[in-house]
Order: structure tokens, then sequence, then C-alpha cells
């Protein structure tokens, strides 16, 4: 009897319900900032990526209203018609300034960035060595690019060079690929060893530092700074402009025949539609103000270290993740629905994240800080933890 896709999809669904997993948008009235109205109520949210509190900043938006009057809304076409103005190629020059690399090519998502990157990099002969924990983009990439793939142990540089190994006899291209950050656990890569493993064996390394760029680095220059690595050591650096710098898009940066090379040969850059103009305005006012205001990231690093702190108290959190994304692994999905419901009604909005996001039996409530929270909102979200989480929830949340 053939199964019709709508009854497949119902089936889905309802397993899907039925094990607490269900999803839905929520909508936002105003702009990000911590104090938020989400459906109607009057919250304060831990769950944004403007880690550096950019993405209402007067200035930012100003910048980009002042290109709406020159450019309009749409850019009308992909980079390589006639959809690629002035103020892009400005912005591509200003990343490449940024992140010490000689050219940078702007993409309309870190998911294109990505797929982009992979597909015009390897062939079906290629390898990409991959962490587990790497974002699903990245995942997706390496399928689309056809080559083949092998996914080392989370953080484990060594698994990693026991893969280098067992390929060094075959011709053909590799390519280590790592989150900086990693999105759900905010913990980073040992990019030091994957640097010198990739130089030891002929290979590149790719580095997604979607979460580490205005953030990580005295000059906010993200893991790579971080880590004191060079271009040579890092070729294929990719970063995405709607979480530091409060806009939207991407970019990939490194050498002139890297740039190249995915300007001819990279599919999501050759048949998207550029950007609109007036999102790459605001990003060169974002990038400029990241760099020029440390204080952001001080005071950010500032409230880290306050709900780290706070979350260790508690028995809850990992002490050793230093970033903005801090995890309270509780286990079932159940639970951790359950937590992220009782701080939304206490006017708290923390996000649940479960399975297939991450492994079985890791959900979690996913806490995100921003340089423009205060100390009294983390003491507060604190505070609303102690009290909701039962205690015999703490000492082993995995087995929740």
């Amino acid at each position: 009897m053939t199964v019709s896709i709508e009854q497949r999809l119902r089936e889905r669904l309802g397993a899907a319900r039925a094990a607490g997993r269900w999803r839905a948008p929520r909508t936002l009235e105003g702009p990000q900032s911590p104090e938020q109205v989400i459906d109607g109520r009057r919250v304060v949210a831990f769950c944004s990526n403007d880690y550096l509190g950019l993405a209402a900043d007067r200035r930012v938006v100003a910048a980009a209203r002042a290109a709406l009057e020159d450019y309009g809304m749409g850019a009308g076409a992909a980079h390589l018609v006639n959809g690629h103005t002035r103020v892009h190629a400005e912005l591509e020059d200003d990343l490449a300034e940024f992140t010490g690399r000689e050219r940078a090519l702007l993409f309309s998502t870190g998911y294109m960035a990505n797929l982009g990157v992979l597909q015009a990099l390897l062939g079906r002969h290629d390898t990409v060595l991959e962490d587990r924990l790497n974002h699903a983009s990245l995942i997706d990439a390496s399928r689309l690019a056809g080559c083949r793939t092998r996914r080392y142990r989370h953080g484990d540089a060594e698994h990693a060079g026991a893969m280098l190994e067992a390929t060094a006899a075959r011709q053909h291209s590799r390519l280590i690929v790592t989150d900086g950050v990693f999105s759900m656990d905010g913990d980073h890569a040992p990019l030091p060893a994957l640097a010198a493993l990739a130089q030891r064996h002929g290979a590149w390394l790719m580095v997604d530092d979607a979460h580490g760029l205005g953030v990580l680095g005295e000059g906010g220059g993200g893991s790579c700074e971080h880590f004191h690595l060079t271009p040579s050591e890092v070729p294929v650096l990719m970063g995405t402009l709607g979480k530091a710098f409060g806009t939207a898009g991407a970019f990939v940066a490194g050498s002139r025949t890297l740039i190249e090379g995915l300007t001819q040969f990279s599919r999501t850059y050759i048949y998207t539609t550029a950007m609109p103009a007036a999102v790459a305005a605001a990003t060169r006012q974002s990038l400029a103000i990241a760099q020029r205001e440390s204080w952001r990231r001080a005071h950010l690093g500032s409230l880290v270290g306050r709900l780290r702190q706070g979350l260790t108290q508690l028995g809850l959190g990992d002490p050793g993740v230093v970033s903005p994304i801090q995890s309270v692994i509780l286990g079932t999905s159940r639970l951790a629905t359950a937590m992220a419901d009782a701080l939304l009604e206490q006017g708290l909005l923390v996000p649940a994240i479960r399975p297939p996001t991450v492994p079985e039996g890791s959900a979690r409530l996913r806490i995100t800080l921003s340089a423009a929270h205060t100390e009294t909102q983390v003491d507060r979200l604190l505070d609303a933890i102690d009290r909701l989480l039962p205690r015999d929830r703490r000492a082993h949340p995995a087995a929740c």
C-alpha cells in the first residue's frame, strides 16, 4: 500500500509533538534588545545572538537608512550581474582588513557560505574531516559537495590526526572543517592543534567563526585572534554578520586565489541575489563600532563570568566554557521544555534546545548573553533557575 506524503508528514508531526519536540516561531514586536515583547508578553530575552548589542544601535540604523536613499531596497540581481554596489565592495575591503586576509567575499547567509565553500573546493575524490558537533550547515555542505566525509570526536584533535594519517596515501585534497565556537555548547574548537595537523599533513583548515567574530580577541577578531593563528594556518575563514555585528549575511575571507575560486565556482554565490546595499552599509558601521568600542566586549565578558559563577554555584553549567553561550543540560526534552515554560511564566525567555538539534539525552536550556544585558537581569535569571529547577536534577542532569 502506498503511503502518501500527506500521511507520512502527519505521522512525523504527531511523533514530534508526542516526544516534546514541537517547534513554533514566536512573534517579536520591536527591535532586538534584552527587554522585548514576544507574543504580546513582556520578557527579558536570553536567546539572541546579538552579542554586542548592535542590532538596534541608532548609528547602524542610520547607516541603513542613508543607503536606502542612495540604493533603494533590493539589490535586484546577483553580485556577478549588476547587484554588486560600491558599498558591497567597500564592505568586502573592510572585512578583509578586519580579518587580516587578502580578500573577502559576501554571501547572503552563513548557511549559503558554508555550502558554497565546500562545493567549490571539494569533489567526490576529496575528503573533509568534520567535528561531530559542527553546525548543520557544514554537515549539509559536505553532502552537497559529494566528497568523502569523516567525522572526528568532538574537540578531539588526536582523533582528527588519526583520520588524516589514514587518508595520507590517497592523492586528493583534504579539508578540516570546524566551528570556532560551537553554537550549542559555547566551547572552543582546539584550533592550534587542528592548524598544526593541517599543516603537517598538507591539508587546509576552514573555521566557521559565526559565534567568535566580534566577541573573542582583543580587537574582536574572533577565534583566530584569540589563539594567535595566522591566515596561513587558517586559510578559509567564514563569518556571519547577523550575530555580533547585528545585521545579516555572511562572508568568507582568505587569499586572492581562494576568493577568486569562490567567485567563479561557488553556486550559492553565483546564483543568489546580493544582500541589499542598505544591509552592507549598516554592517560597515557596526563593524567599525565593534572594533572601536571595546567596552562592549569587556562588559559582555564580565556578564559571562557572572553567569558562569552563578551556574557553577547552582551545580549547573560547564565552568570551562567561556563564551556568551552557556548551556544548562537537563537531559530530556520534556524537562527542558517544562523549564523553559516555567521561566517564561516568570518573564524570562530562554529557549529549550532539543534533539535533533543536540544529541539524544542532552536537551538543554541555551542561555545567550549580550552586551546590552545588565548584571541585574543576569542575577534575576539565576534566581529563577534556582527556584524552579528541582534539587535532584542538578547533581546528575544528564540522567533526568
